[in-house]
């Protein structure tokens, strides 16, 4: 998931009229810095690019397909995924757009029995995965879960 100020710095480029080449390099450039941060093991620059790129597409930024001489076709045919997600169901970084940002938003907006939102959240996941809660709290029992103890 792109961060929200590489996504306003890719809209800003493409406003400014910039090419959808360079709009990508922001997100290029949020791998580079994931890399030297140590947020993910990416062994080489090469892999970074193409991390960024794929961000890039899902985010809804109009990048050309990769060249057939130079890339496998299993690489376009991600590519050509990735092009698509982004004009469906663009990437943006906002709440929401992950499995987890759904159930944290689903969690917070539950009757709140219990005042930990942490626990909120538990009972949303295992309430969306039809899972048990191996728990002794009084109020998890409160919510439609399964609790053993």
């Amino acid at each position: 998931m792109p961060e929200k100020a590489t996504m306003e710095a890719a809209k800003e480029d493409l406003r400014e009229g910039k090419s959808s080449s360079t709009a990508a390099g922001e997100f290029v450039r949020e791998e580079m810095d994931h890399i030297r941060e140590g947020k993910h093991g990416a062994s080489s620059t090469k892999q970074a690019i193409a991390i960024g790129l794929s961000k890039a597409r899902r985010a809804g930024i109009p990048l050309g397909q990769p060249s057939a001489e130079t890339t496998s076709a299993a690489t376009r045919h991600k590519a050509a995924q990735d092009t698509e997600r982004g004009k469906t169901d663009p990437a943006t970084g906002e709440e929401g757009q992950t499995k987890r940002g759904r159930a944290r938003e689903k969690a917070m907006k539950r009757d709140p029995h219990h005042g930990d939102p942490f626990d909120r959240m538990l009972v949303a996941q295992a309430i969306n995965h039809s899972l048990a809660l191996l728990t002794g709290d009084a109020e998890i029992p409160k919510y439609p879960v399964k609790t053993l103890w």
